[in-house]
């Protein structure tokens, strides 16, 4: 047989595989989140059967002990709030450092860039206190801190989308009346819809299961995430009850699912896109 036609075979199943090996965790916690506390321990990779299904006990106890319906909302809030920022305040940013092209735009975009390799560890305990101080440790404190932490990422990609967009499109809008804000949101904005995108799906994917942040800027007797919250399932001298942790784990996994699902065909389209240099 020709290698040509072997080939596209091979590389079938060896992405085939590490595709099990991703998708085997997740499928792991689904499977046990049905299984009684004591049988996850003992037999974690076995199927439910007669003895060790529990049904829907697992997440209905983990809902309660986790008050989940407050945390999920508290984290909706977050991610939602966070992603409209940064998308917002990034995309504009990225599109006047095109078109300006200056010293003071290159040195804005080099910043922007020193954003992406600076370890969170440098900073996180002065985050924290500067957080308690100017009383950004609430929800909506933390939308202007992910914004910090997440323009970086976002303006790279922006910047590189714009570059491939026609600037006679923008000389045509300006001649025909349109302001700067009109020619962004008219004109720029709809054009940069797979960018936009690819942007959202990488920040909510952060935001959603983002731990460290919110633990260290919140005011945790107020306010806890999904993340937060799924460690309160701990309990004295290390024990932890894994029924109504995977019960957890899987109701916090679905909407984040849903939304990459829902977006996922955009994200390659995007990130080529923003490969451009124009």
């Amino acid at each position: 047989m020709n290698e040509k036609v072997r080939r596209p075979w091979l590389w079938t199943t060896v992405f085939t595989v590490i595709a099990i090996a991703y998708l085997f965790p997740i499928a792991l916690v689904v499977v046990n989140s049905f299984k009684n506390k004591v049988f996850i321990a003992a037999e974690p990779f076995a199927l439910p059967n007669a003895e060790s299904f529990v049904g829907w006990d697992n997440y209905l106890r983990g809902i309660q002990l986790t008050d989940f319906i407050a945390s999920a909302g508290w984290s909706f809030v977050i991610t939602i709030g966070s992603a409209i920022l940064i998308l917002a305040g990034t995309s504009m940013t990225a599109w006047w450092i095109v078109r300006m092209d200056n010293v003071y735009a290159k040195t804005l975009y080099t910043t922007f860039l020193f954003n992406l390799v600076v370890p969170f560890q440098m900073v996180m305990f002065t985050l924290s206190w500067l957080a308690d101080y100017l009383g950004l440790n609430n929800p909506f404190g933390l939308w202007i801190i992910y914004l910090g932490f997440g323009a970086g990422l976002a303006v790279f990609i922006f910047t590189g989308f714009v570059k491939g967009i026609p600037y006679e499109i923008e000389e045509a809008a300006t001649i025909d009346g349109c302001g700067p804000l009109r020619t962004f949101f008219l004109i720029v904005l709809p054009i940069m819809r797979p960018a936009v995108i690819t942007v959202a799906i990488l920040e909510v994917m952060w935001l959603w299961n983002d731990y460290l942040l919110p633990y260290l800027t919140l005011d945790l007797k107020n306010y806890k995430t999904i993340p937060i919250a799924v460690q309160y399932l701990r309990g004295g001298y290390g024990s932890v009850d894994m029924g109504a942790m995977m019960g957890v784990l899987v109701l916090a996994l679905i909407p984040v699912i849903v939304f990459y699902l829902a977006s996922q065909r955009h994200i390659i389209k995007g990130v080529v896109a923003g490969a451009v240099k124009g």
